[in-house]
């Protein structure tokens, strides 16, 4: 009677020890459920211009996202001061490219110049100057990237042109008008300058806020499809369009 018991008891307990270890395991998957469901959820919420990876990555990684995301501030504040000095000595001053720059060489080869030159009664070493070359491969690499982003230019422009896309068109058209107005307020220069600048603020402060400046970015763009809408109704609708080609089949 005492094997049978204990028998008995040892078979309850591997029961009840496997009912526990079904249980937990349950339990651990409906907890690994939930980040997926989190992420779903992330994944639905309205993001500016579409995004869905950090603003890092949108920025292309890297030593250029660093800076623009001051996460050196040292090397951002270096770069954005270094900018502020040059829009001031072409802006303010009023001293022109050619000038700045044949002063520079003017300094440069007086300082080394006269370095060398006074080494050989000092009985000192010369300065060791660099010597500077382009690497043929970078020069290469640099004139293909743009002749590839030239050639994809001309391919939107053309396409736009085409009468295809109305939408692209007026939106177009309407970037264009813009920028004409805002090129009578500045200059070249000031205008790039304004936009060096807003690229080292916009990105880190839409960083630090993304979900403020989401939700009322969702709010704008709703309002302006229901304008768009409006517009569509009474105007565009009522344009005559010309005949689409159907594109031929291989």
């Amino acid at each position: 009677m005492d094997k049978i018991y204990s028998h008995h008891s040892s078979s309850s307990s591997d029961s009840d020890d496997d009912k526990k270890a079904k249980h937990a395991a349950a339990v651990k998957t409906k907890v690994e459920d939930k980040p997926s469901v989190q992420d779903s959820v992330k994944s639905k919420i309205f993001r500016l211009f579409g995004r869905e990876k950090p603003v890092h990555k949108v920025l292309g990684g890297g030593k250029p996202a660093d800076v623009l995301l001051w996460r050196n501030k040292k090397i951002s504040a270096s770069v954005l001061g270094g900018a502020t000095v040059l829009w001031v000595f072409f802006e303010l001053l009023e001293y022109h490219l050619i000038t700045l720059v044949c002063h520079l060489l003017i300094l440069s080869l007086a300082v080394f110049f006269l370095w060398s030159y006074a080494s050989t009664f000092i009985n000192k070493s010369p300065p060791q100057i660099p010597k500077v070359q382009i690497p043929e491969k970078t020069v290469l690499e640099l004139a293909s990237a743009l002749r590839i982003e030239i050639n994809k230019g001309f391919y939107v422009l053309r396409d736009i042109a085409s009468g295809r896309d109305l939408k692209t068109f007026l939106g177009v058209i309407a970037v264009l008008w813009i920028l004409s107005v805002v090129g009578k307020w500045f200059n070249f220069l000031t205008l790039f300058y304004i936009i060096f600048v807003l690229l080292h603020t916009l990105p880190v402060i839409y960083e630090k806020y993304d979900d403020q400046i989401d939700a009322f970015g969702e709010k704008a763009w709703i309002e302006i499809k229901k304008q768009y809408a409006v517009f569509d109704a009474k105007v565009l609708s009522k344009i005559p369009k010309g005949p689409v080609k159907e594109k031929k089949k291989d």
